[in-house]
């Protein structure tokens, strides 16, 4: 299914409609080849926090003033796709993660700083964070795939590679999806190592699929495993796992496979133009700021796949 002149142009209705500034010019330099990477930092900059790292509401899950690892899912793929990841902006960053890490390297989700402020009911936050794939291996695998130099990059590092190899049994698919970012930026960051990343990236492929965590059919998704805590509607297609061809999470589906799910992402776009999102809403805001958010997601991956 290829991104054709229709999509575009109902996108870039519901996008100058209803997008957050940082979504219109990220639209707007990758569809209109206007504002270019400048505009996009510029914007982002707004989200930077005193502390370091990014907060107010950048990731709509994630509220407030105080900058937590989770709303780094949002940061860091613009960061690397402006090509600011390797600069000073990553750098610093990486100073902030050094100091929020765990002892074993890895970031938690949610610091104690999140406590005062508004948050989805499934965000626990310890006493004591514990570091996780997740979101350890969203931050970290773009940084390794910019060749970001830091000694927090060499740390989460040898975290999510221990962490991906304990995956043998029980996961779900943002964990997955942490992974794959982290396999990916092994493969194209650091030298003598894809042929580990490629295999463990074919055995979590396979993990994902004995284990019904992805519709191959998105007309029957029923057969499908939603993990607990999940919304009931929360499925995880092909395109969610291999967002770019190049992503080694590509091989673990046919050529029909992945053309079925591409074909079923454009049909997921509404009459208003945007894309809707899946995952639970425990605010009226979510809907608001993160469907923009995954209509452009949506709109790059149909682009990548044409």
């Amino acid at each position: 299914m290829e991104l054709n002149d229709d999509m575009r142009a109902k996108a870039d209705r519901f996008l100058w409609t209803s997008g957050r500034v940082l979504e219109q010019r990220r639209y707007a330099w990758h569809f209109r080849g206007e504002g270019g990477p400048e505009g996009v930092l510029a914007v982002l900059a707004g989200y930077r926090a005193d502390e370091g790292g990014y907060a107010y509401g950048l990731e709509p899950d994630v509220r407030g003033p105080a900058p937590q690892p989770a709303t780094l899912r949002t940061a860091v793929p613009i960061l690397a796709e402006t090509g600011a990841l390797a600069g000073p902006l990553g750098t610093a960053l990486c100073d902030w993660l050094a100091g929020v890490s765990a002892a074993d390297g890895g970031v938690p989700a949610a610091l104690p700083s999140l406590r005062p402020y508004p948050r989805p009911p499934w965000v626990q936050i310890p006493d004591a964070p514990a570091g996780g794939l997740l979101p350890t291996g969203w931050i970290v695998g773009p940084m390794l795939a910019a060749g970001l130099d830091h000694p927090w990059v060499a740390g989460a590092d040898a975290f999510c590679r221990s962490a991906v190899e304990a995956l043998t049994g029980e996961t779900h698919p943002y964990e997955v999806h942490a992974a794959v970012a982290y396999l990916d930026g092994v493969a194209a960051g650091v030298p003598g190592r894809r042929v580990w990343a490629e295999a463990e990236a074919a055995r979590l492929g396979k993990l994902v699929r004995d284990r019904g965590l992805v519709p191959l059919d998105p007309a029957h998704p029923e057969d499908t495993v939603i993990p607990p805590g999940y919304a009931p509607a929360e499925y995880h297609y092909p395109h969610d796992y291999a967002t770019r061809p190049e992503s080694l999470a590509r091989r673990w589906f046919t050529e029909e496979e992945m053309a079925t799910s591409l074909t079923a992402l454009a049909a997921e776009q509404e009459d208003d133009g945007g894309w809707p999102i899946r995952w639970a809403q425990w605010s009226p805001t979510i809907r608001v700021e993160a469907r923009p958010i995954v209509t452009v997601e949506a709109l790059l991956i149909l682009r990548a796949y044409s």
